[in-house]
């Protein structure tokens, strides 16, 4: 226990929240003064350099922890820099007792904090705070890591919450010595600039531990009901949007379970039940990541590094912009590019696009998500990529590959969410909206439509693509036939 006339630091990172905050909790208990610190650490070895749109909503989320903390009396301390450097420099400053931090799970974070906790010089306090169960916790009979998400995940139930969410603090008393160096965010340069792409991101989210909660209350109130009867269908808006809150930590993994974990909420079984399956596809992804480092760069099975990958700046440039002449493919790809975000069914149906159809490596699509989704993972964003590929260990197997046209008929039957991101179509009739190279020219024309003109023809045919990629998949030999029978129950992408 820290010298009550000592602060203590607690080290903020991917836990912007107040509430269900271990390291913050415990360090309050100690009723010394305490010193709330981020550090931005772009120097630590191996670290991978965060997207863009990651970083804008870093910038807010920032804004509102400070803001949540000011009303408490207390100032959140900015510093760049390897954390082994900081954490040290911030100690000996103040004479702090102790630092508490929230765990990460990313090798390379791991390393970055493990060199810190050696360079700090004082105890360091260590918590989870971000998961439901550590990665590693969660094991087979024989004392295995699983491998299959359906088996991870029943274990995991089994279980149960194991603890209950923390209260935000009643109170926090500042640290009152010297004052403490501290950077402005403005000049982290988090935001774009020239040009400001972000105005759909500004129109669509509220970053921050208020937003989060706003976002959880909507669901339960209004579009938990209707959630596992709709949720594939993108039109609808019925998702929770609760990925980015929970990527930068403005709200726990426990505090979802726990609120929807209500009497009054019984009736709703179904959609709680496949609502908190993404949760468990995100906690699997972690187990994963635990088990597999290196999950954004290299195959799970091994057999793919022989794959013969094509290499068309073309073909993925189009994919990027949404200018593949398939609707639904052009559509979700807009809506990442305008909101930093896509629906969950979109995900698994571009995934599929751009590695069946145009034969490109899973790991061009991870990273352009890594750079333009406000809610990229490390665990997530690289399992769901080798879950689509079919390279991962519970992955799509590779014979099947998603119809982008049949999938848009089926889950956007009248075209609403292509018309809302794809506008050069929204005159077109709903028989031809999801494939307006079969529309007759004058429907064409009464639409606004000049294929190649005004929208592309597809890019590639999908019966030939399809006939493709089963020939340049079947062609690898070891298939993995646990990956394989076990995938081949589910069609749906748990994010």
């Amino acid at each position: 226990m820290p010298d009550l006339n000592a602060p203590v630091i607690v080290l903020f990172r991917d836990d912007l929240r107040l509430g269900d905050n271990p390291a913050l909790h415990v360090a309050t208990s100690t009723n010394a003064p305490v010193i709330p610190v981020f550090v931005l650490d772009e120097e630590s070895g191996g670290l991978r350099p965060r997207g863009a749109a990651w970083r804008w909503w870093l910038h807010q989320s920032l804004l509102a922890l400070s803001a949540d903390l000011a009303n408490f009396g207390s100032t959140l301390i900015l510093r760049r820099g390897a954390m082994a450097d900081v954490v040290p420099e911030i100690v000996r400053q103040t004479g702090a007792a102790a630092v508490f931090w929230n765990r990460r799970y990313e090798a390379a974070s791991q390393a970055a904090d493990e060199e810190a906790l050696k360079s700090a010089g004082v105890p360091v306090r260590t918590y989870n705070a971000n998961l439901l169960n550590e990665p590693w916790e969660i094991k087979t009979r024989e004392g295995r890591p699983f491998r299959v998400y359906t088996a991870y995940w029943r274990a995991c139930l089994a279980r149960g919450l194991q603890n209950a969410p923390l209260p935000r603090p009643s109170a926090i008393t500042y640290y009152s010595g010297p004052a403490i160096e501290s950077d402005s965010l403005d000049r982290w340069g988090l935001l774009p600039t020239r040009p400001d792409w972000a105005g759909g991101m500004r129109e669509t989210w509220t970053p921050g531990e208020g937003g989060a909660y706003e976002r959880l209350y909507e669901f339960v109130d209004h579009k938990l009901s209707g959630y596992a009867a709709h949720r594939d269908e993108p039109q609808t808006d019925i998702t929770a949007r609760l990925s980015p809150h929970l990527s930068h930590g403005e709200i726990s993994p426990r505090q979802i379970w726990a609120m929807l974990d209500h009497p009054e909420l019984a009736a709703h079984q179904a959609s709680i039940s496949k609502f908190l399956g993404e949760l468990g596809w995100r906690e699997f992804a972690y187990h994963f990541l635990n088990q597999h480092p290196d999950l954004a760069t290299r195959n799970v099975q091994t057999r793919f590094d022989e794959f013969g990958w094509m290499s068309s700046e073309g073909m993925l440039r189009a994919w990027q912009t949404g200018q593949t002449g398939y609707p639904i493919v052009d559509a979700a790809m807009r809506e990442l590019w305008q909101t930093g975000w896509m629906h969950n069914r979109l995900r698994l149906i571009v995934g599929s696009f751009l590695v069946k159809h145009l034969l490109i490596d899973w790991r061009l699509g991870e990273q352009w998500f890594w750079d333009t989704l406000v809610d990229s993972d490390p665990a997530n964003n690289a399992l769901n990529w080798q879950w689509v590929a079919g390279t991962g260990a519970d992955s799509a197997p590779y014979f099947r590959i998603f119809n982008p046209v049949l999938q848009g008929q089926r889950f956007d039957p009248e075209g609403e969410y292509i018309r809302r991101f794809v506008p050069e179509l929204a005159e077109l009739p709903g028989r031809y909206v999801h494939e307006p190279w079969r529309a007759p020219e004058r429907i064409l024309k009464a639409a606004g439509v000049v294929l190649k003109e005004t929208y592309p023809r597809p890019i590639v045919d999908h019966q030939l693509a399809r006939n493709r990629a089963l020939s340049a998949f079947h062609a690898l030999r070891n298939v993995d036939p646990e990956a394989e029978g076990a995938a081949a129950t589910d069609d749906s992408l748990p994010l």
